[in-house]
């Protein structure tokens, strides 16, 4: 059973960012970053996610696994999905990496990883990066830092990225409740082991970052 990175507050980060950013803590609540509005602007996301396997089936591409990331607060606007295990547009295509750039229910755009592997190794923990990065009116997803035993090393180069233009002045909308919530195991859910958002990390134009380490866990289908 793989263990997930429990949330630990930090003094250090709470005196950093006085007056700038709020840990807040609800009851029965996950704690989350809330960012005064007047004083900070976010430039920059980072989800650190990882799924673990535990038998995969070849034969019917099993499991399929879609995370999802937005800018907005919702996902009836600009967001991103990464498909593991499967891409979807423009057809349905077995095993790899694809990233995705939709508006509300219309896909605008899609990227695949160029090894197109499926998935046949039992208990495989696959880690990766999903991050939006807002500069000079334009809005950049990318993948980076992946790790997985069916695609290698993957992210980074430029093959799981996407630019667009945007009128946002800051991404101080995102919730990580949104990425969890559109985000899951479409196919096979009863092979996956996990599927989280373990971390995020928020970068300020200040260049101070923030990191709320509570992890999420994502439900599945059967």
């Amino acid at each position: 059973m793989i263990a997930l990175r429990p949330f630990r507050s930090s003094s250090r980060v709470s005196a950093a960012i006085l007056g700038a950013v709020v840990v807040c803590w609800g009851a029965g609540a996950a704690p989350r970053v809330v960012l005064a509005q007047s004083e900070v602007t976010v430039v920059r996301i980072e989800e650190d996610w990882v799924l673990a396997v535990a038998t995969p089936d070849p034969n019917a591409t099993a499991p399929q696994v879609s995370c999802a990331i937005s800018p907005t607060g919702d996902a009836t606007s600009l967001f991103a999905v990464f498909e593991l295990n499967h891409q979807s547009i423009p057809s349905f295509v077995p095993g790899g990496l694809q990233l995705q750039i939709w508006n509300g229910d219309e896909p605008i755009a899609s990227h695949m990883y160029p090894q197109d592997s499926v998935m046949e190794t039992d208990g495989e923990v696959v880690r990766w990066t999903q991050t939006m990065t807002l500069a000079n009116g334009q809005l950049t997803f990318e993948v980076v830092s992946g790790e997985s035993t069916t695609w290698g090393e993957f992210g980074g180069q430029g093959y799981l990225k996407h630019t667009t233009t945007t009128e946002l002045a800051g991404l101080n909308a995102y919730d990580p409740a949104v990425s969890v919530a559109n985000s899951a195991v479409g196919f096979a859910g009863n092979r996956v082991t996990v599927l989280a958002l373990e971390r995020v990390r928020y970068v300020l134009s200040t260049g101070l970052v923030v990191e709320d380490s509570q992890a999420r866990l994502v439900g599945s289908a059967p």
